[in-house]
C-alpha cells in the first residue's frame, strides 16, 4: 500500500515538471528589435566674418592740445580765466603790462602828424602844379614825401597794433583750460607757456606696440577702449613708421568720438584688430574636434556619419574659419554622443520629426476610416 502511494506521488511530480518545462521548448523564439539609430542635429557652414582683437593699454589725450606761450614778456595785470574753464577761440585769457605799447603809440601818433602835414602840403602843391606855378620836379618831390609819410605811419600803426595784440593774450582754439598758472603781478616770459588748452569734439588715445603688431595696423582700422563699465569705439588715425628711441616701440594714435568724459592722461585698456577674415566659411567652434593635432568634423549624409578632416583658420570664442575639407552644402553634426563614429548609422532630427508627423497623420486617417 505504501509502495503504491510513492509511485503515484512520483507520477504527479513528473507531470507537474512536464507542464512547466515542455511549454518552454514549444514556445517560439522571440525576435530582438534592432537598435534604433541615434537622432542627430546638423547644420551647413555659414558665410561670415571673424575679427580677432589684441588687448593693450593706452593714454587718453585731447584731440587738440595747445600750449599758449606769450609773445612778449611783462607783468600780469589782469587774469580772466582759471583752470577748468571752457573758452572760445580768441577769448582773452590775461593781460600784461607792456611798456613798449606806450612807446609804439607815441611813434604812431607822431607818424600820423607827419602824414597829415605831408598830405596837406601835397594838396597845396597839386593846385600850384595845375596852374603852372611850380615845376613837375617840385610836385613829384612833394608827392614822394607824402608817400613816404604814409609808409612811416603804416609801419608805426602796425607796430602799435602788434604790441596791443601781444599785450592781451587770447585763446588760439576753443576748448578747456587744462592748466593755468599766472596770477596778477606775476612776471611772465616768452620761454614758458602760461596755460594749456585742450579742444576738439572728442579725445584721442596714444599707445605703443612692437613691430609685429604695428605691421598689421593701418589708419582707418577700428579700436575699442574700456574704462570701468564704459566702452568706446574709435579709429586708428596714425601708425608711426619710426621706432621710438626711448621705448623701442612704434607709436600709434586713434580718435575716440564721444569720449569727452575721459580725463586727459587716463590709462585705459584698449583692443586693436590683430587678425581678420571676411566672407569666409565658418562653423561653431564646438563642432570641431582634434586628435593628435589634426582637426576634423562629423558630417551627415544619407543616414550615415562620416569623420572628415578639415583645416581651421582663425577662430574666436564662437566660430572658426574653415579652409579646405568641406563645402557650403555639407551637413556638419552639432550634437555628440557616444554612439557617433565614422560609418555609424544615424537619423537627422528634422527627418525623424517628419517621419513621426507622417506616421501620426496615417494613424489618424485609419482611425477616421474605421
Amino acid at each position: 500500500m505504501k509502495k503504491s502511494a510513492k509511485i503515484i506521488t512520483g507520477i504527479v511530480v513528473v507531470g507537474v515538471l512536464a507542464l512547466l518545462i515542455v511549454p518552454r521548448f514549444l514556445k517560439p523564439a522571440e525576435t530582438a528589435d534592432p537598435a534604433q539609430p541615434p537622432v542627430v542635429q546638423a547644420e551647413a557652414p555659414q558665410t561670415g566674418s571673424i575679427t580677432l582683437y589684441r588687448e593693450l593699454t593706452g593714454t587718453i589725450q585731447p584731440s587738440d592740445m595747445v600750449s599758449v606761450i606769450p609773445k612778449l614778456a611783462g607783468e600780469v595785470t589782469e587774469v580772466y580765466v582759471k583752470t577748468g574753464d571752457h573758452v572760445q577761440e580768441g577769448q582773452a585769457l590775461l593781460k600784461i603790462d607792456n611798456r613798449q605799447l606806450d612807446s609804439a603809440r607815441i611813434s604812431m601818433e607822431t607818424a600820423q602828424v607827419a602824414l597829415n602835414d605831408a598830405q596837406t602840403n601835397l594838396a597845396r602843391m597839386q593846385a600850384l602844379y595845375a596852374s603852372g606855378d611850380i615845376s613837375a620836379q617840385t610836385y613829384e618831390q612833394t608827392a614822394s614825401a607824402a608817400q613816404q609819410a604814409q609808409l612811416q605811419y603804416d609801419a608805426a600803426k602796425l607796430n602799435y597794433d602788434t604790441q596791443a595784440e601781444y599785450t592781451t593774450i587770447t585763446a588760439p582754439i576753443a576748448g578747456v583750460i587744462e592748466s593755468f598758472s599766472p596770477e596778477v603781478h606775476d612776471m611772465i616770459s616768452q620761454t614758458a607757456p602760461v596755460c594749456v588748452i585742450s579742444g576738439g569734439e572728442g579725445m584721442m588715445v596714444n599707445f605703443a606696440v612692437p613691430e609685429k603688431i604695428a605691421s598689421g595696423l593701418a589708419a582707418g582700422d577700428p579700436l575699442k577702449v574700456e574704462k570701468g563699465d564704459n566702452e568706446y569705439d574709435g579709429t586708428i588715425t596714425e601708425v608711426s613708421t619710426m621706432v621710438d628711441a626711448a621705448t623701442g616701440l612704434f607709436n600709434v594714435k586713434g580718435t575716440l568720438p564721444g569720449a569727452q568724459d575721459l580725463a586727459t592722461g587716463t590709462t585705459v585698456k584698449l583692443s586693436v584688430v590683430s587678425d581678420r577674415a571676411d566672407n569666409v566659411m565658418t562653423l561653431p567652434v564646438d563642432t570641431i574636434y582634434y586628435e593628435g593635432g589634426d582637426s576634423y568634423v562629423y558630417t551627415y549624409e544619407d543616414g550615415t556619419i562620416h569623420k572628415v578632416p578639415v583645416e581651421v583658420g582663425i577662430y574666436d570664442s564662437e566660430k572658426a574659419q574653415i579652409l579646405p575639407g568641406i563645402d557650403a552644402g555639407t551637413l556638419v553634426l552639432t550634437t555628440w554622443n557616444s554612439e557617433l563614429y565614422d560609418g555609424a548609422p544615424a537619423t537627422l532630427e528634422s527627418e525623424a520629426a517628419a517621419g513621426e508627423t507622417q506616421t501620426q497623420q496615417t494613424e489618424e486617417t485609419s482611425a477616421d476610416e474605421q
